[in-house]
């Protein structure tokens, strides 16, 4: 028999002189992932890791990857754009529980354009608590070696899948700077810039450069003038908007992009969306 004490379940341990985070019960926490050199994880994001009960994957053998390099021994499931809504049922069940959960996708930060946002929703909803443990995010890093100012950027996600949407709505951004942020934090890291006009001889002139991940970043038009577009270019882009977006949201891109209303414009896409019909 001993007297050495042993640590409380809940008693946090001490990492690297500083105190480290424990996933709690009930918890749903998003962590953010490496966009691709595993040296980029948080320490806190390796905290949340290592302590909850479960580690949703976008795709298991990925995420098994980043646990092996930090000796992390958790149980996965996988959750991605294809069972995403049957999976809500599990998760809110682990949780009520008393299970703590993350949620993480192949690279960057889970719900932006990637798989997550449903069980989170879901979670909200229930009423249980949900945690961001924030971290690499592809947006925010292509932006930062950009050379823009960027107080105000739109995040257009992906663009349309059809080829005749997809080209309608590059053509509204006429020639303006492109900065191409591809395979950011991997060994074939490039970031390349260029007019709109320039990039398909650009990804031509190699093969390997159609490859991989992808950032592309549009510039603002050069103009000095406060009204950066007309009512003809509202229409266009909202028409183009219109084949992927709720109109209350196309008419909130085009208002930031121009000087015009928000109320006139949601009205214009209302008119635009029942002609679609």
């Amino acid at each position: 028999m001993t007297n050495e004490r042993q640590p409380e379940p809940q008693e946090e341990a001490i990492r690297d002189g500083v105190r480290a985070d424990r996933a709690q019960p009930g918890s749903l926490y998003v962590v953010a992932t490496p966009l691709g050199h595993l040296r980029d994880v948080t320490l806190r994001a390796l905290d949340i890791l290592r302590s909850v009960d479960v580690v949703l994957a976008e795709d298991t053998r990925v995420t098994a990857t980043l646990l092996r390099r930090y000796s992390i021994d958790a149980r996965t499931q996988s959750v991605h754009a294809y069972n995403e809504s049957r999976r809500v049922a599990a998760v809110i069940d682990e949780l009520a529980s008393g299970k703590s959960v993350a949620i993480v996708t192949d690279a960057g930060t889970p719900a932006v354009s990637d798989p997550g946002a449903r069980v989170v929703r879901a979670v909200i909803d229930a009423g249980f608590r949900v945690v961001p443990i924030p971290g690499p995010s592809a947006v925010a890093t292509a932006i930062s070696v950009a050379g823009l100012a960027a107080e105000r950027f739109v995040f257009l996600g992906f663009p349309p899948a059809k080829a005749a949407a997809r080209r309608e709505t590059l053509d509204l951004f006429g020639d303006r700077m492109l900065i191409v942020a591809r395979e950011m934090t991997k060994k074939f890291e490039t970031i390349a810039r260029m007019r709109l006009s320039e990039a398909e001889g650009w990804l031509g002139a190699d093969a390997e450069r159609e490859r991989g991940e992808f950032v592309l970043i549009v510039d603002a038009p050069v103009s000095t003038s406060v009204k950066q577009g007309t009512d003809a270019d509202a229409e266009r882009w909202l028409d183009a908007l219109l084949d992927e977006l709720p109109p209350a949201r196309a008419a909130r891109l085009v208002a930031r992009m121009t000087s015009l209303e928000r109320d006139a414009l949601y009205a214009r896409a209302l008119a635009l969306k029942s002609s679609k019909r």
